[in-house]
């Protein structure tokens, strides 16, 4: 099933970022979403996981549960394990041995027992993917997933996200061609179909 935006416009006050957006993403693909800062990546993004209203226009093929996110922020809960963090989004007949195999992937295995405080910014970006990706929702939406992450290790997180993602469609927000590549995804420049 696809997921159809029509028509979707968004002012905040006097500043118009979105302006009668139409497109459509369609199942067993990868879309990454181009633009320059500011043009109203995220906005876009808030507005389809209804964190943020449309002042007109439709959205159609999802629901709220129908979405995993990874956010700009990571934000996980800090007291927590890597392996419980990810857990929190998981059906319930995951175990957490199947977590910490997948995690394995991704992830030296000593740091999987450790709060995630105590982590490094990149493995606290990298278990934020893998709980985006753990979440059984059929649209993921990523923003800037690979802030920080050095080339070798986001070629890792990559294969990790195509092993993972089981056909859903993924939606994320970049600002690199080289990730468009990576992923093998259709590219979106923003600026191409918001029509401020």
């Amino acid at each position: 099933m696809s997921v159809v935006i029509s028509n979707v416009s968004k002012a905040f006050g006097e500043h118009q970022v979105l302006k009668d957006l139409s497109v459509t993403f369609s199942d067993d693909h990868i879309y990454c979403l181009m633009g320059p800062s500011g043009m109203g990546k995220t906005t876009l993004l808030r507005i389809i996981m209804e964190l943020e209203t449309k002042d007109e226009g439709m959205i159609e093929g999802v629901t709220v549960k129908d979405i995993s996110v990874m956010f700009q922020e990571n934000r996980l809960c800090e007291v927590l394990t890597p392996v419980e963090n990810v857990a929190l989004v998981c059906d319930k007949h995951i175990s957490r041995e199947a977590v910490r195999a997948k995690l394995e992937k991704i992830l030296p295995k000593e740091c999987l027992s450790q709060p995630v405080s105590e982590l490094s910014g990149g493995m606290k970006r990298r278990v934020a993917l893998a709980r985006a990706m753990a979440y059984p929702g059929s649209f993921i939406i990523m923003d800037e997933p690979f802030t920080g992450l050095d080339v070798n290790t986001k070629k890792e997180v990559i294969n990790y996200i195509l092993n993972e993602r089981n056909s859903r469609i993924m939606l994320i927000s970049t600002h690199s061609e080289e990730d468009v590549l990576l992923l093998g995804a259709d590219k979106i420049r923003l600026e191409d179909i918001n029509k401020v």
